[in-house]
């Protein structure tokens, strides 16, 4: 059973920095697409980014590329999302999902296994 812990939300101001993480267990994680995804109040779940097996093939969306940078650590299980330069229309839940095929998808019913998420705030 995959499962996926996330870390690293929080409060931050408008125009700062959060790092959010998210270990997976229960899987050979080389062999998984991971992405991150967010869900802001009133609002549905929407791509933000993914990575492919090797960690060389990424993909964002439009608005936060430039800003956001997803890593993946194949040794310890770990995909990264380092989020600069936040918005307040940035305000959403946070969740790290995985899929068990190497291509880079968009949509939220193309990944297989999710976290519980991780809330990140911006404020003014």
């Amino acid at each position: 059973q995959v499962q996926l812990v996330e870390s690293g939300g929080g409060l931050v101001q408008a125009g700062g920095s959060l790092r959010l993480s998210c270990a997976a267990s229960g899987c050979t994680f080389i062999d998984y697409t991971l992405g991150w995804l967010r869900q802001a109040p009133g609002k549905e779940r929407e791509f933000v980014a993914a990575i492919g097996w090797g960690g060389n093939r990424k993909d964002y969306t439009d608005s936060v590329k430039g800003r956001f940078t997803i890593s993946r650590d194949n040794a310890n299980n770990t995909v990264y999302l380092q989020m600069n330069s936040l918005t307040l229309e940035e305000t959403a839940d946070y969740y790290c999902a995985a899929r068990a095929n190497d291509d880079l998808r968009k949509g939220v019913k193309d990944y297989d296994h999710w976290g519980q998420g991780t809330q990140v705030t911006v404020s003014s």
